[in-house]
Parts: C-alpha cells; structure tokens; sequence
C-alpha cells in the first residue's frame, strides 16, 4: 500500500516545526499535524503547547557543551529564518546572568565565564556597583556579580518562531494539518497516524514531537521515560507612561543564595491583548503532572497563585519599580528526561521516532534540536551531532 506521505511530524510547536522546515527544504511529501492555538484556554478541552507565548530567553553561553552547541548552531540561522519568512521573532537586548561574587565559593559565574571563554564569546564581567550603575533597575542580594552577553542574546518570540518555521515549510511543499494526534502505530510496513477528527494518514516514518503531550497515553506505542512538570509565570503589567524606566533591560537570569529562589525574567514586551508585560518564571517547588488529562487541567488552570506570591514577593527587591497590583499568570510546562537532554530516537519501531524532552532550556535551541530530528527520519540516524540522544531509562 503506498503511503499518503513520505514523512509526518506530529506536533507544530517549536521542535516540530522546525523539523519539518528542514525535512521539506529536501524531500517532498511533508505533513506537519498539530491543532491550532485555542482561542480560549480556560474552557479549551483540548490539547495544549508552551509555546503560546511572546518570550523567551535565548543567549549563547551555557556551561554544558551539549545545550551550547544546539543553541550556538540554532541561533547562526535565526537571522536566514527571519529573512526568508518574512516573519521577525529575534529581539537581540541581551542576556544578564547574576549570582553571588566568585570569591564566596559559588560556582555559577564561574561556569558562565570558562564557558564564555571555550566558545569564544566577548562578555562584560559587571561587580556589585557596575551593576546598579548599568542595570539600576534591578536590586540583588549583597555581594552579587554579573556576565553581561550584549549579541546573540535576548529573547525570541515562540509564537513568531513557530510561525515562521510553519510559513517556510507550507512554502517548501509541506502540508500543515490542523488537528491533534491520538495515536502513532506502526501497521504493515507504514506508520499510521489517527487523529481526533478522525483523521487517518499513513507515511514511509512519523515523528512525535508533542512535547509534554508526548506522554500521553495512547500516543505512542511504548510510554516515554520523560517527566512532565507544571509551571508557573506570572505577568506584570507595564503602563505605557511607565515604560521609559525600563528601557534597555535585558533577559535576566538571577542564580541567589538560595537555590529555591532562582528565576528567569524577560524585559517588557507587548503580548496579543496590546499591553505590555514583564514576565517572571521560576518555581519554588515541583508540580508533577502524570497524565493527558492533568496536563489539560493544568494549562486551563493558568498557573498556582503560591507562586504568583512567590514571584510578586520576589520583585518587591528585584525590580522594585514595578507596580505588583496589576499582576497575572500563565500556565507552561517543563518536560525533563533522565539523560538532561532532548529524546531524538527511534521507538522500538524504525518507522516511528521521537522528538521530545526539552528539559526547560530548549526554545533558544529548538531550530537545531529540530534539524536533527529530521535527519534521524532522513538518514535513519544523526551524523552530524557527536552525541547520543537516546532516551534514558529512569527505572
């Protein structure tokens, strides 16, 4: 029986859409499934994405070899991506990463510069006094310092990006499919893809890149070993008038005493409703989400308010301009795997690959963790890549 398609990406978030970008600039026969963005999310029944946001943090410098090389190579094409899709994603107001002074044994800034160093990045190292002096807008703890990444650093847009990637790959010949994946099984010498809508669409190899739906029972035909983590950010509104006091601010990564306290924060930035917000993430504790079902309930929630108190508590000394009354939240999520990197293999099927597991640091890199996922369907394995992203067994 021929199959429908030569290749099906389920999953048009970052990841997938990137991997069928790069599988339709060679092959032809290209299907990307994945539903659109819900027009409503608290009464949304279906499945969700984490990418349904405007920021987040990208840079060049990462104390692992690994996570650095994916964000390095991803980022050198952000530019041709933007280019050829018409569609802007990258805002490059660099990367601010703070945390106790060297001297007082830790190890953070430490990391960062040897990091800086090995990938020959240009960097400002910033004492306690340059800080407020540059960036008065934040207070830190005592006896702080700072790796200042001005190029190659700042944010992406997910949204745009995913968007971007999705305009190129309709314009190479792949077909975008707006509807979500039940099932991925392999059935006499195809992988056969089912959908809610009743869809049924057969191909040569599928690739699952449902990111933490990718639990979902039922999806696959072996469970990952892969767990998925509710997350919290919260939103601070910035009125227009008051926008001048934060101008320059850019992406922060804040790495306190206390390891419970740490967090990420993107600078303003204009979200779909016309308001500007500024966005905190970090969450004190873990919530576990072990079903398709909690998921779902999780992203209607919009989030914990423990951690809306933790975050506005927070910015009471971390940017103590902002006005904490006009305050919200969203609800993400994290899908972390054994290994600390993303699952790109085979399942126990040759026809049937995964592309998952994003371990909270892959929307910088998705670009590059993508194309891998389509040379794996391409080529049968990654050439390209020194390194095993086979998944882990926890057990």
């Amino acid at each position: 029986m021929a199959a429908d398609f030569n290749f099906i990406v389920v999953g048009r978030g970052m990841m997938g859409a990137a991997a069928a970008r790069h599988l339709s600039e060679t092959t032809e026969g290209v299907a990307l499934i994945g539903p659109d963005e819900p027009t409503d999310p608290r009464h949304h029944q279906g499945v969700f994405a984490s990418h349904y946001d405007e920021a987040r943090i990208t840079r060049t410098i990462d104390p692992d070899p690994v996570w650095a090389r994916l964000a390095n190579r991803s980022i050198a094409r952000y530019g041709d991506i933007a280019s050829r899709s018409g569609v802007t994603f990258y805002h490059e107001v660099g990367c601010l990463m703070v945390a106790p002074e060297r001297r007082t044994g830790h190890a953070y800034i430490r990391g960062i510069l040897e990091a800086a160093e090995g990938l020959g990045v240009t960097t400002d190292l910033l004492d306690q006094t340059a800080l407020q002096e540059r960036f008065g807008y934040f207070g830190f703890e005592p006896n702080c310092e700072g790796v200042f990444e001005a190029r190659r650093a700042g944010y992406v847009n997910p949204r745009a990006l995913v968007r971007a990637q999705s305009v190129l790959a309709a314009g190479q010949g792949a077909r975008l499919l707006p509807e979500t994946v039940v099932s991925v099984r392999d059935e006499d010498g195809l992988a056969v893809v089912r959908t809610a809508e009743g869809g049924h669409y057969t191909a040569e190899k599928a690739l699952v890149a449902a990111g933490g739906f990718s639990i979902a029972e039922g999806l696959l035909p072996e469970r990952l070993s892969m767990t998925v983590y509710g997350r919290t950010v919260t939103f601070f509104e910035i009125p227009e008038e008051e926008l001048a006091r934060f101008a320059g601010m850019p992406s922060l990564i804040y790495e306190p005493r206390d390891p419970s306290r740490h967090i990420y924060m993107l600078p303003p930035v204009r979200y779909p409703d016309g308001k500007v917000y500024l966005k905190i993430g970090g969450d004190p504790d873990d919530l576990i989400l072990r079903s398709d079902s909690d998921l779902r309930a999780w992203f209607r929630s919009g989030g914990r308010e423990s951690v809306r108190d933790h975050h506005a508590a927070f910015m009471e000394t971390l940017v103590p301009d902002v006005d904490r009354t006009r305050i919200s939240t969203g609800a993400c999520v994290v899908s972390k795997t054994p290994s600390g990197y993303p699952i790109i293999a085979y399942t126990q099927s040759p026809r049937i690959a995964v592309l998952t597991g994003g371990c909270g640091t892959a929307a910088k890199s998705s670009d590059e963790i993508g194309r891998l996922g389509a040379e794996l369907l391409r080529a049968g394995r990654i050439n390209s890549f020194d390194f095993d992203f086979s998944p882990v067994d926890a057990r």
